[in-house]
Parts: C-alpha cells; structure tokens; sequence
C-alpha cells in the first residue's frame, strides 16, 4: 500500500537485515525467516510517523521502530508454535522449516534483540506492553476451552494482545520526537483505537477473507476454538438447534471442511460480520479523532490515512 510511505519501509527493512545477523546460522536464517515472508512494517511506521508529526527527525526513533518490529515478529513466531499453524503470510512458519526448539529460540533471539537497540527513554513502555502481550496471550488461550466468553472479556484480550504494541508505537514516535505530555496522550490514545480496530478487522478477515491473501486457512479461528468477536457475536445471535449446532463446532477440535463452512454459514445467518464492521469503525473515528489537535502535516495525514485503511484492506 502506497500509504505505508515505501521511504520508511526501506529504512526500517535496511535496519533490520543489519541487525538480525550472527551465528550459528541456522539461528539467524530461523530469526529472519518470517521478516523476509513479508508484513506491512505497520507498528515501527506508525512510530515514525508519530515522530515526525510532532516535529522530530526519523533518526531518532529508528531503532525504536525496529525494535517493535522485532517484539511483533517474535510474538508471531511464538503464537504459530502454540496454535500449531503451519503457514505465515502465505509460506510455512519457522517451526515447520527450522523445527520447534530453534523456532522458540529465534523469538526469543529477536525479543532481545528489541530491548538491545530500543531508546532508553522509551524501554519500560516496551517492556509493559511486551508484559500485557503475555497476559492477552494466555487469555486468548483459556478462551479455547470455554463455550462462551463475554464481549468484555475479549475486548480486554485484544487490548492487551494486539492493541498494546500499537499504543507503544505511537507513543514512543511522540516521545523521541520531543512531544509533551498532552500531545503524548493524544498518540497513546490513536494507537490503541487503532489497534484495537485492527484486531477486530482481522477477526472477520479471518471469515471472510481469501484463503491465499490472508495467507493462513480460512476458519483457521473455527477450527481452534478461538473466540473472535464474529464468534463471539454470532454465539450471541444464533438461537435453538442452530446455536447447539454451531456451540458443537466450536468445542471439537479438527473439524472438517465441510463443519467449518457450515459454522461459516451460520455466523454469516447471524448478521455478526456486519455488527463487527460496525465496532471497528468506532474504535477508527475515536482513533482519528485523537489526532484533531495535532498540527497538520504530511506524516499527520499519513495517520489518517492508515486508520482509513484499517478498516478498508481486503488481507
């Protein structure tokens, strides 16, 4: 996408392949492996353009930005290990080609790596976040094995999981570039709608979304057990022998195609898809509407223009 400024992704990708070098190789080939696959660099953007909208140099907030490339990079080494998804951005995960035990130790190569290069003054709001991913991670798993989890409880999940790193994002941008406390808030509070709209939009990606765009198998979700917010809302919606049917599908484990399209039926007789719509644009106009008081600028339209995008991608 055009509005993922190409001069930022080159340096941020130039930073990264200077930084993840070293051996045993097969160490660093395994730490590289899902960076080369691809992603949109959308987490140390935002933390560049966050600096620059407050009046700072990309400079300053470069290795930062990498840093939280490798903090996400890491968790999504991890999350693959412990779902068992053989697939990432659309080639096989680094522990189907590198095996587990080096796959656990690229992760944790590359969260090291983060806090070796990050800004001090910006280390302990990595360090929270990274706590919180933890915790919504953990979260995220104990929903598997529950019927029903309560929109609270999945908001709180995503907040900490997907939302939190995004906050530290923008925050930590405002802060290299010299920002004060109110406008830091300003970003704090952009990055955490931002986030939060980004998971939920992901969640009904993951329905209704192309298998080879999204990269992984649609109704992946289903077939785990997660409870996404369109499950969670369809669960809400569906009544009678539907809703026992659908509640059946989710608590067996390796369902078949043809159980997982018709969960997908199911969820798209509910009317969820549309409702989740619905609750991602909420959190995009609070997210757009952080930054009414920053002053106006190329990097400040660049915001707008991702939140716009958040809730507009097809993958």
């Amino acid at each position: 996408m055009s509005i993922l400024r190409e001069d930022l992704v080159k340096k941020i990708n130039w930073q990264l392949n200077a930084i993840i070098r070293g051996k045993p190789e097969k160490l660093y080939n395994a730490s590289k492996h899902l960076i080369q696959s691809g992603g949109k660099r959308i987490r140390p953007i935002l933390c560049l353009l966050s600096c620059e909208a407050v009046g700072g140099r990309i400079e300053d907030a470069l290795n930062t930005a990498v840093a939280l490339e490798l903090i996400h990079t890491f968790t999504l080494i991890h999350d693959d290990i412990m779902d068992e998804d053989d697939l990432r951005r659309g080639s096989p995960s680094v522990h189907k080609v590198f095996g587990e035990k080096t796959a656990i130790l690229a992760g944790d190569l590359l969260f090291s790596k983060a806090f070796e290069i990050c800004d001090e003054k910006v280390k302990k709001i990595l360090a929270k976040a990274s706590v919180e991913i933890c915790e919504g991670q953990e979260m995220d798993i104990s929903f598997e094995s529950r019927v029903e989890v309560s929109l609270d409880e999945y908001l709180e999940m995503i907040g900490k999981k997907t939302a939190v790193l995004f906050e530290a994002s923008t925050s930590s941008g405002a802060i290299l570039g010299g920002a004060e406390r109110k406008m830091i808030e300003n970003f704090e509070n952009y990055g955490r709608n931002l986030g939060m709209a980004f998971q939920v939009y992901d969640d009904i990606l993951g329905i209704i979304g192309e298998e080879g765009k999204l990269g992984k198998p649609v109704g992946s979700d289903i077939a785990q057990g997660k409870k996404s917010i369109v499950i969670i809302d369809a669960f809400k919606k569906l009544s009678g022998n539907e809703k026992n049917r659908f509640k059946e599908i989710l608590m067996k484990r390796k369902n078949s195609k043809d159980e997982i399209q018709e969960a997908l039926s199911l969820i798209e007789k509910s009317n969820a898809i549309e409702n989740c719509k619905d609750k991602a644009k909420f959190y995009i106009n609070n997210a757009k509407k952080s930054l009414i008081e920053i002053p106006g600028s190329d990097a400040k339209k660049s915001l707008i223009e991702i939140a716009n995008f958040v809730v507009e991608r097809e993958i």
